[in-house]
């Protein structure tokens, strides 16, 4: 059965269909977990900023984007010290399905299933098992976005992950499911022949994925 939930869903995804639209959730889902201004927008997309400003509001409408405001430094002329309108991404989770499936439910229930009986140390063997089919990647960079987690490089060399797949669920189970996606990562390295030189740890922060992947050290 349909429900207002799951039309409200439809919408926010039928909002990508338009190519600069998708572009422009693109530049933002890029800088994530940092906001970016209408400016930038315009600037990445090659068009003008009214433009911009018009499908990235339109974006904020369907659920996909949240705004903020803030004054930002360097910037001159005339409007420099009024606040700027500033987009992220929404923290809300869109998922469609037709007709409508309860995946995630089930999900929730096998995950609550696992801790109740103790199951985690299989979760993480099957996890890291997994993630070795994946077999060989290119690069790490080209192996962490094409599974999802767009990865993003510090100044230190380190990798942080601004998605979680599981976020959802590392929300209601955060020792099972993040365990599992450290399991996962080391296996998806050690099946890309990665795994000699990065490897993942765990170092949970707010913003981004639980877990990052650094070079591996040497001795």
């Amino acid at each position: 059965m349909t429900t207002p939930e799951h039309l409200g869903d439809l919408d926010a995804v039928s909002a990508l269909t338009d190519r600069v639209r998708r572009a422009a959730y693109q530049a933002v889902a890029d800088a994530a977990p940092d906001p970016r201004g209408r400016d930038e927008v315009a600037e990445t997309l090659g068009v003008g900023r009214t433009l911009a400003a018009f499908h990235l509001d339109k974006l904020v409408d369907a659920g996909l984007l949240e705004v903020s405001y803030a004054r930002r430094s360097g910037r001159t002329g005339p409007g420099a010290g009024r606040p700027a309108k500033l987009y992220r991404l929404s923290a809300a989770e869109h998922a469609v399905s037709v007709p409508p499936r309860a995946y995630r439910s089930a999900a929730e229930l096998l995950a609550e299933a696992l801790e109740r009986t103790g199951g985690e140390e299989t979760l993480y063997r099957v996890a890291e098992a997994h993630g070795r089919q994946a077999g060989p990647a290119p690069d790490v960079t080209t192996l962490l976005s094409d599974n999802g987690y767009a990865p993003a490089l510090d100044g230190d060399g380190r990798i942080e992950l601004r998605n979680c797949p599981y976020h959802r669920l590392a929300e209601e189970f955060p020792p099972l499911i993040c365990g599992m996606n450290l399991a996962m990562l080391g296996g998806l390295l050690e099946g890309a022949g990665l795994a000699g030189e990065w490897c993942a740890r765990m170092e949970p922060s707010p913003g981004r994925c639980c877990v990052t992947v650094s070079k591996t050290k040497s001795d």
